[in-house]
């Protein structure tokens, strides 16, 4: 099962435990001649897999005799596997073990089996090495396609296709929670769907999935409940609902339960929402571990440029005036008739007082993420309005409405969302002798995803999901690969690839599902009232010739063999969407990747690096540390922190990749030490000028204390 280099010495005793932990701490310390120790990190992953791992595994005299045992045992399903022949079983095995995969760093190593390994039920011994884990993924996302689950178990054991945590985790266990990433709940301003809503994020946060739910329906405080003035609670309460159940509701301990909020700025409630972040807030208001999101109009950067107030607007006013919910009106398009209308109640704000709030919780807690409404909805490739996003802040798809009865059965089911997540190693996608192919297969691999999901507990998910089949394909390493050529994060070569390398992963995601479409005869719900059905979502590829702009860029293009799509192809490409349509409706959302990011060497997402040498807490083990990807005595220069970057670079990297993404990006702004909430607010000005989606976390740099500074430790000294 786990490779064991041979050549490694042997280490006994009852103090061997801890060398390969003192071997990984040596990566923070620099060797006599002031280089790193990156040898002594690799050699702490060998000796965890000598001393931790290999003790404790259960070991097979066959590949058959395995698996028969672990169906038998239940910890894995029959059905993925009596899907193949027992033959093409035992080879598939044997051909992934053939790879002689190694984990880079003992984080990686550490990570996988900690996290993603089967274990007993006792939780003592492991079942599965890497690449077992990785066929077993493999075999239960192919679905009995032969070629299709080959192909994943080379582009897993490869590096460059990584499924998300869930589907990773969860793929052909018996004893599993759901392969979704995160969801998408909407609620309506009446008891039934907060009650119904409530359910549905204990029984998706049960299932290992992270749930964002839409609160800019719900009337403000003080708003008439049956004509009786002053008597509606606001939007705090339901929060402090959600909150509890999040923390009730895990997947098994393996995942804990996570939340995130959403509320539009213009919602009377928005100052008393954003003021449960505060650390000084009451306890019977204090939000502790629910993540908050604001929606924001362009409007409202409108009226803070003039400095004015602002309008805050009734939910329960606008929905009987327009028959709308606010959530589904562009506040930005009807802002002055809302103002102007004496039946919609109202009240003010400073706009500029609103950013400087949101600035402040931002300098304080990270908290809220952030929305841009109007860039979103002006990028939305498909009919409807969006309005909100999730946990991490990448999916951007339209939902609609529920109707419930009053035992909270449906009345009518709307459409909720769900986001089936899986990124590429960007270093090794661009090392792949088929860049196209290994695109189509990773939208084969999460298009399985959703055709496996059904989650019946919530209808409105189900529905959404049957509905768009949308998937979100994600990036991660676009740090480590600028570096690893030598090309400096946020540079004019740094940004020229990004928007190259996003354009031509667009072209081969379209490609991908139209093929789907074609074969499986089907296109989205939805197709055609979308912009690929009549054409113009590909105007701006078919427009001009869209190449490198740098000589740099078209060398690394060339050099790795990627033929960047040209106008000829996008031309090709949509005669056959408006012929044949495409399968989802949403192909592309970049998530944060942290696990699966250490998992996989790879710098986590598409943004820079937060040190050279990062430093993580890791339960009992304490202090763990982990080299930034493909970094190397020589190359050091290029791995310039997302601290010292500035917000800009990032930024302009993040614009790039944007334009070619149908749904969102998580990014992540980091600032240093010195940094005011005037820096956050300009910030977020330069984000949505840029045409940024959405924000994700604000990072501050903790100052180091006096006297903390350990003498030759690299991730203080660099």
């Amino acid at each position: 099962m786990t490779i064991i280099n041979p050549e490694a010495p042997a280490r006994t005793g009852i103090g061997a435990r801890k060398d390969y932990h003192a071997l990984n701490a040596q990566l923070n310390l620099f060797a006599p001649d002031g280089s790193i120790q990156f040898d002594k990190d690799r050699e702490a992953a060998e000796e965890y897999l000598r001393q931790h791992v290999a003790p404790n595994t259960k070991q097979f005299g066959t590949v058959w005799e395995r698996l028969e045992w672990l169906v038998a045992n239940d910890y894995y399903e029959q059905a993925f596997l009596g899907a193949y022949p027992r033959e093409f079983l035992i080879a598939l095995h044997e051909h992934a073990e053939a790879a002689g995969h190694r984990f880079q760093t003992f984080l990686g190593a550490f990570k996988f089996f900690t996290s993603y390994a089967l274990k007993t039920f006792d939780g003592t011994t492991y079942l599965e090495d890497f690449s077992e884990r990785v066929v077993a993924t493999a075999l239960f996302l192919g679905q009995g396609d032969e070629a299709l689950a080959a192909r994943l178990v080379d582009e897993m054991m490869s590096g460059r296709f990584q499924p998300a945590t869930p589907t990773f985790l969860n793929a052909g266990k018996a004893q599993r929670g759901e392969l979704v990433s995160c969801f998408l709940l909407r609620l309506e301003d009446n008891l039934e769907s907060i009650g119904r809503s409530v359910n549905s994020a204990l029984q998706l946060s049960k299932r290992g999935g992270g749930v964002a739910l839409l609160l800019t329906n719900l009337r403000e405080t003080g708003a008439p409940i049956k004509k009786i003035q002053n008597q509606a609670s606001g939007v705090v309460p339901v929060m402090k609902i959600l909150e509890d159940s999040f923390s009730y509701a895990n997947q098994l301990g393996a995942r804990q339960g996570a939340g995130a909020v959403y509320l539009h700025a213009h919602h009377p409630d928005i100052l008393r929402f954003l003021d449960t972040k505060r650390e000084n807030a009451d306890e019977k208001i204090r939000i502790k571990t629910l993540s908050l999101g604001v929606v924001i109009p362009d409007v409202t950067f409108q009226l803070a440029k003039e400095n004015r107030d602002m309008h805050l607007f009734s939910p329960y006013d606008v929905q009987r005036e327009y028959g709308t919910a606010l959530s589904d009106l562009s506040v930005n398009d009807h802002y002055d008739d809302l103002v102007a209308n004496p039946r919609i109640r109202k009240t003010t704000i400073s706009a500029r007082e609103f950013f400087k709030a949101l600035a402040e919780l931002q300098f304080e807690s990270g908290y809220p993420y952030v929305l841009f409404e109007d860039t979103v909805n002006r990028a939305n490739p498909l009919a409807g309005h969006i309005n909100m996003s999730n946990l991490c802040s990448e999916i951007l798809q339209v939902n609609t409405p529920s109707r419930y009865d009053a035992a909270i059965g449906y009345q009518e089911v709307g459409r909720d969302i769900s986001c089936n997540l899986g990124s590429l190693n960007i270093a090794q996608a661009m090392a792949s002798p088929d860049f196209g192919a290994t695109v189509e297969t990773a939208v084969r691999a999460l298009t399985s995803v959703s055709d496996q999901t059904d989650v019946d507990a919530v209808p409105s998910v189900a529905a959404g999901n049957d509905a768009s089949r949308a998937i979100g394909l994600g990036q991660m390493n676009l740090h480590g690969y600028l570096a690893s050529q030598h090309i400096h994060y946020g540079s004019e070569e740094g940004i020229d690839f990004t928007d190259i390398y996003f354009l031509t992963v667009t072209y081969h995601a379209i490609r991908a599902s139209n093929r789907l479409a074609i074969e499986r005869g089907q296109t989205f719900d939805g197709f055609d009232s979308s912009s690929y059905a009549d054409g113009s979502y590909f105007d701006k590829y078919t427009q001009r010739d869209w190449q490198p702009a740098t000589a740099r860029v078209r060398e690394l293009f060339a050099a790795a063999g990627v033929a960047i799509p040209t106008r000829r192809d996008w031309e090709a490409l949509r005669a056959s969407v408006r012929e044949h349509g495409i399968y989802n409706a949403y192909l592309q959302a970049i998530p944060p990747t942290g696990s699966i990011s250490y998992v996989n060497n790879s710098t986590a997402s598409i943004h820079p690096i937060a040190a050279k040498i990062e430093i993580r807490k890791e339960g009992k083990l304490g202090r763990v540390y982990y080299p930034a990807p493909h970094m190397t005595g020589e190359n050091l220069e290029f791995y310039q922190d997302a601290y010292e970057i500035g917000y800009e670079k990032i930024i302009d990297t993040y614009a790039a990749a944007t334009r070619h993404v149908d749904q969102g990006l998580s990014l992540t702004l980091f600032f240093r030490d010195t940094a005011t909430t005037r820096d956050i607010n300009k910030a977020q000005i330069y984000a949505w000028r840029a045409g940024i989606k959405t924000l994700y976390y604000v990072r501050l740099r903790q100052p180091a204390l006096e006297g903390t500074e350990i003498e030759n430790c690299v991730s203080c000294a660099l």
